[in-house]
């Protein structure tokens, strides 16, 4: 780490609590924004968006019943196909919720007290893609609390022709599509705040023509 230039007693003391916060927010979402230097700041909203649908992976434990234990996909319907219970409704809740709902199913003469635990295992139907000027283009697991720059570093990081305070991310709200501009190097150097993502955004960095 590089040693801070001698500055006047109050600056000294902001500047290592900036310092401070930039290095918690890097070990949170690892930076790789090509020639950029890291410097996050989360915005203050957070984002709380678990429960399951089509194509989500769902692991299911169920106590001292291996056969019924197993990894179970969700259908299109929002339904997996669990063992005695034939289709038990997943789509929308969490995965505690799930849990509740096969022991619900289990406990209707199937299992004397049934103890079960589920996880999701791949969030398949929440993804964010990133487009553009990366270095791995594609798309990507949503995770709770995403941000913008986590997503550009999941993508390999920006290329040295980006456009790095052109980047809009498209988002469909109310059934609609929006697009919202976000100057990413701005938010890098600290002048911005992180912009948060939600499932399904499309991020895309435009090439400089500079």
């Amino acid at each position: 780490m590089r040693a801070l230039p001698s500055t006047p007693l109050g600056t000294g003391v902001l500047l290592v609590a900036v310092g401070l916060v930039m290095a918690l927010e890097a070990c949170r979402y690892p930076s790789n924004l090509g020639d950029l230097k890291p410097g996050l700041l989360l915005t203050d909203a957070g984002v709380s968006n678990n429960t399951l649908a089509a194509n989500d992976l769902l692991e299911v434990r169920v106590y001292q019943e291996p056969d019924l234990s197993g990894v179970y996909r969700v259908d299109p319907d929002g339904h997996i196909d669990f063992p005695l219970c034939n289709k038990v409704k997943v789509g929308g809740l969490s995965a505690s919720g799930a849990a509740e709902a096969i022991t619900n199913c289990l406990k209707n003469g199937f299992v004397r007290r049934p103890q079960v635990s589920a996880l999701v295992k791949e969030f398949n139907s929440k993804k964010v893609f990133v487009f553009g000027e990366v270095s791995k283009p594609g798309s990507f697991s949503y995770e709770e609390g995403m941000t913008i720059i986590h997503a550009i570093s999941q993508a390999g990081g920006l290329t040295r022709s980006a456009s790095k305070n052109s980047v809009n991310v498209t988002r469909v709200v109310n059934g609609k599509e929006v697009k919202f501009p976000v100057k990413v190097e701005d938010i890098v150097i600290g002048r911005e705040k992180n912009f948060q993502l939600v499932p399904g955004d499309i991020i895309f960095v435009p090439e400089s023509f500079i």
